[in-house]
């Protein structure tokens, strides 16, 4: 038996294995908060527009979108409630903005007209408290539009041109 050694007549020698590299199932999720530290740690505008398109989500989108567009305001008072700091390691005992952000809705002027004040503020402390710590941050800058001053380099234009929307913070293409 002959091993042929030149790669040129083994065309799936090395291009085969560089293109197993990338496993074809996502293994884990990076946390919002993870995904922003990304983009802050970027020196280029391509290079955090990119980050931001590779990790599109909803999830991602809404949290920016409460954060940036001007249209959308908060129904809660400014600034930190007090709130209890999940303090369960990552990846454990603790909920996600990436499922939690379906409630958003609840915390923004019109959301919710029937929700009172008071269990408003009582259901985002409760959601807070469910968060990993730097993702209860997260919103909690969304929320009071400081996104941009926590993450230098998320900026409108930035985050704009990743999601692909115009001044009113819908997408073009729809």
């Amino acid at each position: 038996m002959t091993v042929v050694m030149d790669t040129q007549l083994q065309p799936a020698g090395q291009e085969a294995w560089e293109k197993q590299k990338t496993p074809a199932v996502k293994v884990r999720t990076p946390l919002i908060s993870e995904v922003f530290t990304l983009v802050h740690k970027a020196k280029t505008k391509p290079q955090k527009v990119k980050i931001l398109k590779d990790h599109d989500h909803e999830a991602l989108r809404s949290v920016c979108k409460m954060s940036f567009d001007p249209k959308i305001t908060s129904a809660l008072p400014e600034g930190n409630p007090p709130f209890i700091e999940n303090e369960a390691p990552e990846g454990t005992e603790h909920t996600k903005l990436f499922t939690e952000y379906k409630k958003l809705y609840r915390f923004c002027e019109g959301g919710d007209n029937k929700l009172q004040t008071m269990k408003r503020e009582q259901l985002f402390v409760q959601m807070l408290e469910g968060l990993h710590k730097d993702e209860a941050q997260v919103l909690l800058n969304a929320k009071d539009k400081k996104l941009h001053q926590v993450y230098k380099g998320l900026s409108d234009a930035v985050v704009k041109e990743a999601f692909n929307w115009d001044d009113n913070y819908q997408r073009k293409d729809v």
